[in-house]
């Protein structure tokens, strides 16, 4: 046999074996962030729900979605455990970088303010103007003289 024939099977168990590891790694880097939690930390739910959590036990998290409102969740449904300043901006609006960033407009017109004061020059009438007089040659837009 060739060697040649079997190469394209080679590469399809080598690229299996490639995607079998990166799936493995992801799945040790999730259950080591969920080992990670702690009661006070804010998490992310799969399902994007932003709470905090107040138990951990061995399969389940006691999660606080807003004050006197608790819920059990899986383990496996957390999908991020989130630090204090993330989940302070997230939920509650909180920006401490605010005030060092520059302010940056959220249009155009900011832009544009110095050039519209220079052009104050009249803008053209671009209206539809009507004419009481009849057409040229007696006829409207569109007749003809076919009978």
């Amino acid at each position: 046999m060739n060697l040649l024939t079997f190469l394209p099977f080679i590469v399809l168990i080598g690229a299996m074996f490639l995607m079998t590891r990166s799936a493995k790694k992801k799945q040790q880097q999730a259950a080591q962030m969920r080992d990670q939690m702690q009661p006070g930390t804010g998490v992310r739910t799969i399902g994007g729900m932003y709470a905090t959590v107040k138990e951990v036990n061995d399969d389940t998290v006691l999660l606080e979605l807003a004050p006197a409102v608790h819920a059990v969740f899986a383990k496996n449904a957390i999908g991020a455990v989130l630090t204090d300043d993330e989940y302070n901006h997230i939920v509650h609006g909180d920006d401490p970088a605010k005030d060092d960033s520059p302010v940056v407009p959220d249009d155009v017109s900011s832009l544009t303010e110095g050039a519209d004061a220079d052009t104050d020059t009249a803008k053209p009438d671009l209206t539809k103007k009507s004419d009481d007089a009849e057409p040229k040659g007696g006829k409207a837009d569109g007749e003809t003289d076919a009978k």
